[in-house]
């Protein structure tokens, strides 16, 4: 499966974004999603998860109750709004696909990865 993620910018701290994640080639309804960022001279971390039907989803801690992930299956599409968004959120952001949920937080298990879309917060 192919992914194409966008939607990232220059937002002011408190600001909002939606990414979306758009896939092609495959049927996009197999594939849990994830969400994962990385920050200059950083590992890349995890930042969410959602199955395959949207009924289970997966936060990191310093997200939860800011995003919200979720997916249209009929578009093909994957989103991680974001709310509330300060400094320490700016960084590179991907999607990727996997297969099923296990180790969800782990960058290893996924098998497809987007491009990325830099998302900058100023204070």
């Amino acid at each position: 499966v192919q992914l194409q993620a966008s939607g990232g910018g220059l937002v002011q701290a408190g600001g909002s974004l939606r990414l979306s994640c758009a896939a092609s080639g495959r049927t996009f309804s197999n594939y849990a999603m994830g969400w994962f960022r990385q920050a200059p001279g950083k590992e890349r971390e995890f930042v969410s998860h959602i199955n395959s039907n949207g009924g289970i989803t997966y936060y990191q801690g310093s997200v939860k109750g800011r995003f919200t992930i979720s997916r249209d299956n009929a578009k093909n599409t994957a989103y991680l709004q974001m709310n509330s968004l300060n400094p320490e959120d700016s960084a590179v952001y991907y999607c990727a696909a996997r297969y099923g949920n296990y180790r969800y937080a782990d960058v290893r298990t996924y098998d497809y990865w987007g491009q990325g879309t830099q998302v900058t917060v100023s204070s």
